[in-house]
């Protein structure tokens, strides 16, 4: 890392104590970024390649970027509120379809709570005045979107589900179309589980979503998938 961003790291972090204990070391982060650069770009001179640049990340609504286009998906996801904070980019960066179901950014995740902090240290350089950006709650040690392996495992009963599906396709198709509200069917069960653990736990701001997320069972969440994904 240049010796400028260095500086400017050390004044932001000694200026906001907070950001010191939530985020990790910068230069570590640095390293890390090397696993995003064949989409994004940081720091002077960046620009959209395949992904956005993400100098001024930290405090943005997402998919407002001029001059990008964001997938359908994320725009849905910054219209419903989503703000790039620690907490979210953390949460983004492990999973990315945690948040975003159908994002076009084909990134694995990282798992390593250390990694994510380090390189949200590093991301946080080239975010406008981030002293003055109020910070979630740490995530690095403990994010709660991190699923149990065993509710990933639950074997959902696709009769059950059919039987409580009939409150979701109020407002879903059950043919897959997409008109204003996004298709479930054919959702990977995987990608369902985590999507509606993330309603329930308020990654996800959809407040309709929250409360019928909020409403279910593991055992319903997983009949529920197992019911969209074979549903033609």
């Amino acid at each position: 890392m240049r010796s400028g961003a260095k500086i400017l790291t050390l004044v932001l972090l000694l200026a906001n104590p907070v950001v010191a204990q939530q985020l990790g070391d910068p230069d570590a982060g640095a390293e890390i970024f090397s696993k995003c650069k064949g989409c994004h770009q940081l720091g002077e001179g960046a620009s959209d390649g395949i992904g956005p640049h993400l100098n001024g990340i930290f405090g943005r609504r997402a998919a407002v970027h001029d001059g990008f286009a964001y997938s359908k998906s994320m725009q849905r996801a910054g219209t419903d509120g989503l703000i790039w904070t620690a907490e979210t980019l953390d949460a983004y960066v492990e999973n990315p379809r945690s948040l975003v179901s159908k994002t076009r950014m084909s990134f694995r995740g990282l798992k390593d709570p250390k990694d994510r902090a380090d390189l949200l240290a590093y991301l946080r350089v080239y975010s406008d005045d981030p002293a003055n950006i109020p910070e979630a709650e740490p995530t690095a040690t403990g994010t709660d979107h991190d699923l149990d392996p065993a509710i990933l495992a639950l074997e959902g009963d696709p009769e059950y589900g059919e039987y409580l599906a009939t409150e979701c396709l109020t407002c879903h198709q059950s043919d897959g179309t997409a008109q204003g509200i996004p298709s479930i069917t054919r959702w990977p069960e995987e990608d369902f589980v985590v999507a509606m653990h993330a309603y329930k736990n308020k990654l996800r701001l959809h407040p309709v979503m929250q409360m019928m997320a909020g409403r279910l069972s593991n055992e319903e969440i997983a009949a529920l998938a197992a019911y969209f994904i074979n549903l033609e």
